[in-house]
C-alpha cells in the first residue's frame, strides 16, 4: 500500500526561491551532490509527520491551524551555509537563517500540538535551514571549510503563513500544499 508522507513547514516567497536557485545553479558545477533540490521544493520544515491516517487529518489541521493564529506575521532573513552528516561526505547541504525567536516559539507551538496527537516526531534540536542539495558524491572529500567562502544567497523574506506539505515521491517539485495556516496574531508592539 502507498504511503504519504506529509510535514508541517514554513514555505519561501518566490523570490527567496529565485535567490537560492541562482545560487545553486552557481553552485552545481562545483559541488557534486547527487541532487539538487527544485526551486518550488524550497522550505523550513516545523515537524516531518510521515504517514498521516486520514482520521488525523482534521484534527491535526483543527490544532496546527490554532497554533499558527497566535502569532502574527515576521520576517526571517537568510544567513550561511552548513551541512548534516559526515563532514567530508554530507548527505544534506543547507542554507540556513538567521536566528529568530518568532520561528522557535511557533516551531515548538507546532510541535508540541503535533505530539498530543501521537505523532511520533523527530527529538533532535530544531536547527532551522532550507535543504539545497544531497548526497556528496564528490571524487574528493568535501571541505567543511570552504562553506565560509561561498556567495550565499541574499534575501529577507516575510512569513504570513506556515502550511501542511505531502511528499510526492515521484514527482518533480515534489511537494504540495495540501492545507495553509495564516498566522492572525497582532504585531508586537514597536513592529508595527
Amino acid at each position: 500500500m502507498k504511503r504519504n508522507h506529509y510535514f508541517i513547514a514554513v514555505p519561501l516567497t518566490a523570490e527567496t526561491k529565485q535567490a537560492i536557485a541562482r545560487f545553486a545553479g552557481d553552485m552545481a558545477s562545483s559541488l557534486p551532490f547527487r541532487t539538487w533540490v527544485h526551486e518550488q521544493d524550497y522550505h523550513i520544515t516545523l515537524a516531518f509527520l510521515g504517514d498521516v491516517p486520514p482520521q488525523k487529518m482534521d484534527p491535526l489541521c483543527e490544532k496546527v491551524a490554532a497554533a499558527a493564529a497566535r502569532y502574527a506575521p515576521f520576517s526571517l532573513q537568510l544567513d550561511g551555509l552548513g551541512t548534516f552528516g559526515e563532514r567530508t561526505a554530507p548527505r544534506i547541504f543547507w542554507q540556513g537563517v538567521k536566528a529568530e525567536e518568532t520561528l522557535n516559539a511557533l516551531r515548538r507551538d507546532v510541535y508540541e500540538a503535533c505530539l498530543t496527537l501521537g505523532f511520533s516526531l523527530d527529538r533532535r534540536p530544531f536547527a532551522p535551514h532550507i535543504t539545497i542539495a544531497r548526497k556528496w558524491q564528490g571524487a574528493e572529500p568535501f571541505k567543511p571549510e570552504m562553506l565560509g567562502m561561498l556567495p550565499v544567497a541574499s534575501a529577507v523574506f516575510s512569513v504570513p503563513e506556515i502550511v501542511l506539505y505531502r511528499t510526492n515521491m515521484h514527482q518533480t517539485p515534489k511537494y504540495e500544499v495540501i492545507a495553509s495556516f495564516p498566522l492572525l496574531g497582532a504585531p508586537a508592539e514597536g513592529n508595527q
